[in-house]
């Protein structure tokens, strides 16, 4: 496949190509088929080029709460972040000029970490922790 460079025409068959391989693995997938049914997909993927299409070249299409839908799916943890990121660095290198492939990773390594830190940093749970095991409490 001959690279291209990321605009708007390119950007629906570069995720329909990411989105291949997610459904595929086996760590994500199953994540992604628990949350979205085959006859839904076609909803999701416009869902998800309105999403890119916004963020990327600013065009106000997507209107939505992407926190919502990945905190309400309660099942997320850190190493599906990972894998979602490594196959959208392979699927974007694969697809896009050098330049564009690491611009449009690091949106999704900004957004990914952005996600996760509302999903995964809780510090009044530490201080919960710490309080019940009696640390952070004055000897008496």
């Amino acid at each position: 496949m001959a690279r291209t460079t990321l605009d708007e025409s390119s950007l629906a068959p570069f995720l329909a190509a990411f989105y291949e391989r997610v459904r595929c693995d086996p760590l994500i997938g199953p994540v992604f088929a628990a949350a979205i049914p085959d006859a839904d997909w076609p909803r999701h993927m416009a869902t998800i080029e309105a999403f890119w299409s916004s963020v990327l070249f600013k065009t106000a299409r997507y209107k939505g709460n992407p926190f919502g839908r990945h905190q309400a799916l309660g099942v997320l943890r850190p190493e599906h972040f990972a894998r979602w990121l490594d196959l959208f660095q392979q699927t974007a290198s694969a697809h896009f000029t050098p330049g564009d492939a690491a611009e449009l990773q690091e949106r999704a390594e900004r957004i990914g970490a952005s996600l996760q830190a509302g999903l995964f940093f809780r510090p009044d749970a530490a201080g919960t922790a710490a309080t019940a095991s009696g640390a952070g409490t004055p000897a008496t």
